[in-house]
């Protein structure tokens, strides 16, 4: 595999096509969302014609979904994808019960009691959350994890700033219908997840997605690649093409300029499909080599956000 990274940041859509909100979460399978703004943005830097209050239109307008995906993160699904891709790769109840217990919370059907507690509620932010369930901070998160595993729950539109949790029957009209036919998934999966990461292999497959190596290998599925990209990209923190592959992306800066460590993945500059810096609106964490072709860009990021 001769330099995959430029086609692989063409599949990625980093050449930004002219399409709708809806259209590209569809094309990109999931959006690496835990952060709203920074999917909105890493949206925005694949497409052109919208902002991110389009983004956040889409959904309003239950076109797409924020919900738990890929590795048991946060995703900006496209909603009528949510049934045969969270079949796959929602949490385990196993792991988020071992989670609850370690903070203290156990009893019989927890997840239940989410059900119970948002069911014809409307969206609710955490602190609403968890004043119906009685519990508090990190405990609210994964208790809402146990109801989604189920199907029941989903996150809602931002509420000044916060997130906010809704049961899936009052906000997208019934609890989510998993796909039964896992190999029909499967399938589904491996043509998506190529389309949008090609050149890939099983095992960026099996990493991107939390389903075994041997079901990887068995959904693995080679499609046309497309022409190489090049050009510059600003790509926000936890984005796709840092998160896509097994391997990340190559740098021309140091691995921790990038992963500094406590779980962060900054925001990048994307050069022909290597990343070479960082970069922030306010000018901290300025790792980039300033030449004719990325200026313009460096001295965009001295500008303060305001």
């Amino acid at each position: 595999m001769n330099d995959p990274w430029p086609r692989r940041a063409a599949a990625q859509f980093l050449d930004r096509p002219r399409t709708s909100v809806p259209e590209l979460v569809r094309g990109l399978l999931a959006v690496q969302a835990q952060d709203p703004k920074a999917a909105a943005l890493a949206l925005r830097a694949r497409g052109t014609g919208f902002t991110r209050r389009d983004v956040e239109e889409a959904i309003r307008a239950r076109e797409i979904t924020r919900a738990w995906g890929p590795r048991g993160t946060l995703h900006l699904i496209r909603t009528d994808d949510l049934p045969w891709l969270l079949s796959l790769t929602r949490p385990s109840t196993a792991t988020i019960a071992r989670r609850l217990a370690q903070l203290g919370v156990t009893g019989d059907d927890l997840a239940g009691r989410v059900e119970k507690a948002t069911f014809g509620q409307g969206p609710l932010t955490k602190a609403e959350l968890g004043e119906r369930l009685g519990a508090e901070g990190q405990a609210i998160v994964h208790l809402a994890a146990l109801a989604a595993e189920r199907g029941r729950l989903v996150l809602g539109p931002d509420r000044g700033g916060k997130a906010t949790y809704v049961h899936a029957a009052d906000w997208l009209g019934a609890p989510i219908a998993f796909e039964p036919d896992r190999e029909k998934a499967l399938k589904e999966l491996g043509v998506r997840y190529a389309r949008a990461h090609a050149p890939a292999t099983p095992e960026d497959l099996a990493y991107w997605s939390g389903v075994s190596l041997r079901e990887a290998r068995r959904a693995h599925h080679d499609v046309p690649e497309k022409e190489p990209w090049h050009g510059v990209r600003l790509l926000p923190a936890f984005d796709e093409f840092l998160l896509g592959w097994k391997e990340r992306a190559p740098m021309t800066v140091p691995t921790a300029t990038i992963v500094p460590g406590g779980g962060m993945i900054r925001p990048a500059v994307v050069k022909d499909g290597m990343i070479v810096g960082t970069w922030s609106l306010d000018g901290k964490d300025q790792e980039i080599p300033v030449d004719e072709e990325i200026a313009d860009i460096a001295n965009f990021l001295h500008i303060t956000s305001k």
